[in-house]
């Protein structure tokens, strides 16, 4: 395979020079347990974020485990470490899966939450949610709806990307991201996406959110991931897209899964951000735990 011929010259970091060099926050657990009326959004790593809104709590592509592999004695490891215990957080209401490849769906995130929330998958993907044991799952197609308990709605959005978990269950399950409306706010999760006219398409047929979570990690090689991943460049273009009031950018620093520098992500975000005159208010970098409370 080509990317691995390139991997040796790449640059691409190694696990024993980076394992615990980035920031680890305490969540600011008086803002999370429990929530005000303001949006309060907690980071814990990759592409899982603990969203409270309008009475709701609801994770994103929760992964709580060492790897996201497979197998927990082989294949990527943290080299940021999980910034919570899981047994903390509050009752999850809800939970939003974008895809089935392993640094979204985590075997053990789903085996320790259970049947608590509700679980919102894509098309294809609730029937390895039954065999888990879970029966709270809610199956969408691109742009269907569900209601939410306090009167907001879900609604399962395009994304460019792909899914698997193993070698002969590629694209067998759908990917997406999602659109939570509750009565007072909007929240764009992308899950994984490439670049794409989807993102005017959503903020068109669902409105401009009040927060988008946007990956801008694993974009190197760019031969080979800018099809399914943002570079940090592209996510500030879809966040101008989209008409967000927020962006926080995800999905970096967590795992070792492509070839660019672990701080590279965040710094070129900054950097796209500011020469569109968008400010540090505007496009955002969370460390791993750091809660926000938008207002």
């Amino acid at each position: 395979m080509r990317w691995r011929r390139e991997r040796k010259n790449s640059g691409r970091p190694q696990f024993a020079e980076v394992v615990g060099t980035l920031p680890v926050t305490e969540p600011n657990w008086w803002a999370i347990d429990p929530p005000g009326d303001s949006l309060v959004v907690t980071w814990i790593g990759q592409a899982t974020f603990l969203l409270q809104m309008d009475g709701l709590n609801i994770l994103t592509d929760p992964i709580f485990s060492e790897r996201c592999s497979p197998v927990q004695f082989a294949g990527s490891r943290r080299v940021t470490p999980m910034p919570l215990d899981p047994a903390r957080l509050p009752g999850i209401d809800y939970v939003l899966i974008s895809h089935s490849h392993y640094d979204h769906l985590d075997k053990g995130a789903v085996r320790l939450l259970g049947n608590g929330p509700t679980w919102l998958v894509p098309l294809g993907l609730k029937a390895w949610f039954t065999r888990q044991g879970i029966t709270k799952v809610v199956e969408l197609d691109w742009w269907d709806q569900a209601g939410l308990v306090n009167g907001g709605a879900v609604v399962c959005v395009p994304a460019r990307h792909f899914s698997s978990r193993r070698p002969w269950d590629r694209n067998k399950t759908l990917w997406a991201g999602w659109v939570v409306t509750t009565p007072r706010r909007k929240v764009y999760f992308a899950g994984d996406t490439g670049y794409g006219p989807h993102f005017a398409e959503i903020s068109e047929r669902t409105g401009p959110p009040d927060l988008a979570l946007l990956p801008i990690g694993a974009y190197r090689p760019e031969w080979f991931m800018l099809p399914i991943h943002l570079n940090p460049r592209q996510a500030v273009r879809a966040h101008l897209d989209l008409r967000a009031e927020r962006t926080i950018g995800m999905h970096w620093g967590t795992f070792i899964l492509s070839d660019e520098p672990l701080l590279e992500p965040p710094r070129l975000f900054r950097r796209s951000a500011r020469l569109e005159g968008l400010s540090d208010e505007e496009i955002i970098v969370l460390q791993h735990g750091q809660t926000i409370i938008i207002p």
